[in-house]
């Protein structure tokens, strides 16, 4: 039975969560819960683990190393998003983070990074995005955390894209056009943005011969890359997904 909780604070948690579940913290975990959070033992915390929905617990151990909640009342259900992956080409830094976190926020399922002709960037640190779809996870209320993949060539992410899924294909080239998802369906979908010096002609090429994609302009300006993966999650999400 789902019902009301009253917590500040929400945590993600790799343990199994259900009635009377104990489940141990980490040292990490411990210090943010007591030593920033100032939470003590009979305090409440709201914990999900992207499976099992969302739980109260109560905490019945709090020390500077450690501590144990106990579960005691579901929530909320698990709440899936869209089948939507997002993949983009990794930027600056701070640029980068601000994609996963607002893809996190606003409904992706996947997050892939990719490296396109024009992307600057050779690697991520993977483990650091993950935690930052973690973080937005705990901050909007949501019961599910997207995966965010290890960097992959785009060529190699385009030779084994799965029939069924179709592709939002955002071209700056398009600036000015209109929004290509008239014609698209409910299903898989996956948009892509590109690097910051937009997509090769070679790209765009094998782009636009894909029968699953849709070119889509993102109205009469050029955006920045972080801009456009906001703008293109919230056209689709208004067009296709869960806010309708």
């Amino acid at each position: 039975m789902v019902r009301p909780m009253k917590t500040k604070v929400r945590l993600y948690v790799e343990h199994p969560l259900g009635p009377a579940q104990p489940v141990p913290l980490s040292r990490d975990q411990a210090h943010y819960l007591f030593g920033v959070m100032r939470l003590g033992v009979g305090d409440a915390v709201a914990l999900f683990n992207g499976c099992d929905g969302e739980w109260r617990a109560e905490v019945i151990e709090a020390g500077k190393r450690g501590g144990q909640l106990v579960c005691q009342a579901q929530t909320a259900e698990l709440q899936m998003p869209p089948d939507l992956w997002l993949l983009f080409a990794p930027i600056k830094k701070a640029r980068t983070d601000f994609i996963v976190e607002k893809a996190a926020e606003m409904g992706a399922r996947r997050i892939l990074p990719v490296q396109t002709d024009f992307t600057n960037a050779e690697r991520i640190r993977q483990d650091r995005l993950q935690a930052h779809a973690v973080e937005a996870a705990e901050q909007c209320g949501g019961t599910y955390v997207p995966e965010v993949a290890g960097l992959q060539k785009l060529s190699a992410v385009l030779a084994d894209w799965p029939v069924e899924r179709q592709l939002m294909f955002c071209d700056e080239a398009l600036s000015g056009g209109t929004v290509g998802l008239e014609n698209g369906s409910k299903g898989p979908w996956a948009i892509l943005i590109g690097p910051e010096g937009g997509f090769s002609d070679a790209e765009r090429q094998r782009l636009r011969a894909m029968p699953q994609a849709y070119p889509t302009a993102l109205g009469p300006r050029i955006l920045r890359a972080d801009t456009a993966a906001v703008a293109a999650l919230t056209l689709w999400q208004q067009a296709l997904g869960d806010w309708r």
